[in-house]
């Protein structure tokens, strides 16, 4: 199966001059009360401030992109596939009708092609795009693999990701409201258990750390044992070494250096991510 190079491969088949089948493509005025929303739309919340923001520039201008949405031949009735804060924001502005493009999709499609609109513009919460893959893996049976081909992201960004849905309810909750930001996240799973992820999260709160003193106070309660700071002067160039290993590998990396040597600790979570990671260190 080939790679695809980025996000919107599956937008891009919807919009015309992509050859569509005899009969579609073309933009239509469709009837706002005859549009149902996505039943796969993973975003979960739309901020009131943002729509408002959207329907005030479609009262002055306009919807400049169309809806991408599919047909029931029995009912007659449309169903959204792309577009659903326009068809929001539309509703607030008070249009009768909206441009569309009308295709035809099946239920994966549309969970993708939701998934993807989002994430091109960085609409979703980690635990929403979490959700939608674990979707993607339930219902339709893809690998982490597949996922990570139709979204243009790396396996193991897919794995890390859908990681998050095994935190307790707690620490999804504070994520989803922003009391702690995904970084947080990722090192409260190093903890062995709940009660722990739970404990360390309250003092996360409470005390304000960073993700940085997460990860120390995580390696403490995990049994790993605490890293030695680095020297005050290299401290900015070693954390801005590891930031480019995370984002070369995908996974958090810990570089532990002093004068005589160090560490370079690649962390890892499933079978498969390791894998992954073999297959990146060991290309060659």
């Amino acid at each position: 199966m080939t790679r695809k190079s980025g996000l919107g491969k599956g937008l891009d088949a919807l919009i015309p001059g992509n050859q569509p089948p005899a009969g579609e493509g073309n933009i239509q005025q469709i009837p706002i009360e005859a549009i149902s929303a996505n039943p796969y739309q993973p975003r979960h919340e739309v901020e009131n401030q943002h729509l408002e923001e959207l329907a005030d520039s479609i009262r002055q201008h306009g919807i400049l992109q169309p809806l991408i949405v599919t047909r029931d031949p029995f009912s007659g009735q449309y169903s959204l596939i792309a577009g659903e804060r326009r068809l929001r924001a539309a509703r607030l502005a008070g249009l009768e009708s909206v441009p569309a493009i009308v295709r035809l999709a099946s239920e994966q499609q549309r969970l993708e092609l939701a998934l993807i609109e989002n994430l091109q513009r960085t609409d979703l919460g980690p635990l929403e795009t979490a959700q939608a893959y674990q979707r993607l893996a339930d219902e339709f049976g893809l690998s982490h693999e597949e996922i990570a081909e139709r979204v243009g992201k790396s396996r193991v960004a897919v794995t890390n990701t859908l990681r998050l849905l095994k935190l307790p309810e707690s620490v999804q909750k504070a994520l989803a409201n922003g009391s702690i930001s995904e970084g947080h996240a990722r090192a409260l799973l190093q903890l062995p258990t709940s009660q722990a992820q739970i404990a360390v999260l309250q003092m996360i709160i409470e005390r304000g750390l960073s993700v940085r003193q997460t990860e120390e106070l995580t390696r403490k309660y995990g049994g790993e044992r605490p890293t030695r700071p680095a020297p005050a002067e290299t401290l900015p160039e070693i954390r801005s070494l590891e930031e480019k290993l995370r984002q070369q590998l995908g996974t958090r990396v810990t570089l532990q250096h002093g004068k005589k040597g160090g560490k370079l600790i690649i962390h890892y979570y499933s079978n498969e991510e390791l894998n992954t990671l073999l297959d990146q260190l060991l290309r060659d």
